[in-house]
């Protein structure tokens, strides 16, 4: 028997919700129902222009959408400082939430977000699109095999691109009281994620901020990397950037194989995904070429990454609603985790680069 869909409200009408409100229509148990705006106007203009039902419920307001019954979850892609506030509403309201990252100003915020959804049984998911992308799971198997991969060394993560003029003065994410952590806060936690989820979400003992951040004249952090160590021995590191050509790479290497993967956070094609992996690589007799040569896979993706994560999504919700299940605590601990070492990156560069511990 299909699942009942779920209905999602969004709050707000930010450029990343027209990409979620497409997911949230592609994905088979879930439905468009109402989306809210500060303005009613634009409310009405954003549900005209993505694919709103004409039943859809048009709010001026956030509360409007909070305040609906039949509203089962929300979407809430407001700037960072605003998740705390409505993220808890949303929680209190009885909603599910799924919450664009990143998830907070800091960890002490997200953990008040975390409480407000346990004591409340609802549903709490990030949007990290790629992890449910399923080339992910694909990836995750190779660098799972002893034979293939063997142990973990090493994770380099870059996501950079290059933003307009425009962007540079008046996005959110250049705002010190809109998005405060910045390229951090935006590529940084892909990377940060990325590195998390080759070490099986492992905290590193310690972070350093890699010299070289760069800011706007507001102090936001346009440009960053840092270097995450383990007490075995393994090390990452990553840069995010706003200044940069588009780049989103990750290398992972272990005793045996590496990982090489191009698009990790958005594919360069929707409908599949391709990641090289090579084992026991070396070189020919005179030293010309590498054997074996390493081998591309390609995964076939069927509904976009963001409309799966908007059905596993759906689908978790629907087994509390049904079924009374205890919300699944995977996911918020993956955003947590996340976000602490966001918080220790933004420390060490606070500190001009000393080590932070995270134990």
């Amino acid at each position: 028997m299909a699942e009942t869909p779920i209905r999602f409200g969004i709050l707000g009408c930010a450029e990343i919700a027209r990409k979620v409100s497409r997911a949230i229509s592609l994905a088979p148990n879930a439905a468009l129902y109402a989306v809210g705006s500060r303005s009613l106007e634009k409310a009405t203009k954003f549900a005209a222009s993505n694919g709103f039902p004409e039943s859809a419920k048009i709010y001026g307001s956030y509360d409007a959408v909070l305040d609906d019954p039949n509203v089962d979850a929300v979407y809430i892609p407001l700037p960072t400082s605003l998740h705390l506030k409505w993220a808890t509403l949303a929680a209190e309201k009885k909603k599910h939430i799924l919450l664009e990252k990143p998830v907070a100003l800091n960890v002490g915020e997200f953990d008040k977000i975390i409480e407000a959804c346990e004591s409340n049984g609802v549903q709490l998911m990030d949007s990290t699109m790629w992890m449910h992308n399923p080339r992910t799971a694909e990836m995750k198997k190779f660098i799972s095999d002893p034979e293939k991969f063997g142990e973990l060394r090493s994770v380099n993560a870059i996501f950079t691109f290059a933003a307009d003029s425009d962007f540079l003065e008046n996005d959110i994410r250049v705002k010190p009281d809109l998005d405060a952590l910045g390229a951090l806060g935006d590529a940084g936690w892909y990377c940060v994620r990325s590195i998390l989820w080759a070490n099986d979400f492992q905290l590193p003992k310690f972070v350093k901020a890699l010299p070289g951040t760069l800011f706007n004249k507001a102090g936001v952090i346009m440009s960053c990397g840092a270097s995450l160590h383990w007490e075995d021995g393994k090390v990452a590191t990553f840069h995010c950037s706003f200044f940069s050509n588009l780049t989103m790479n990750v290398t992972v290497t272990g005793t045996k194989g590496t990982l090489h993967l191009n698009d990790y956070v958005i594919p360069f094609e929707e409908k599949q995904g391709s990641f090289m992996t090579a084992t026991e690589s070396g070189f020919t007799e005179f030293v010309t070429g590498w054997v074996p040569l390493p081998s591309q896979h390609t995964v076939m993706t069927g509904l976009p990454q963001e409309a799966r994560m908007v059905s596993e999504f759906s689908r978790l919700v629907n087994s509390i609603k049904k079924d009374g299940s205890v919300g699944e605590k995977k996911w918020p601990s993956y955003s947590r985790k996340t976000q602490f070492v966001l918080d220790a990156v933004k420390t060490s560069i606070d500190k001009d680069g000393e080590s932070v511990s995270l134990s």
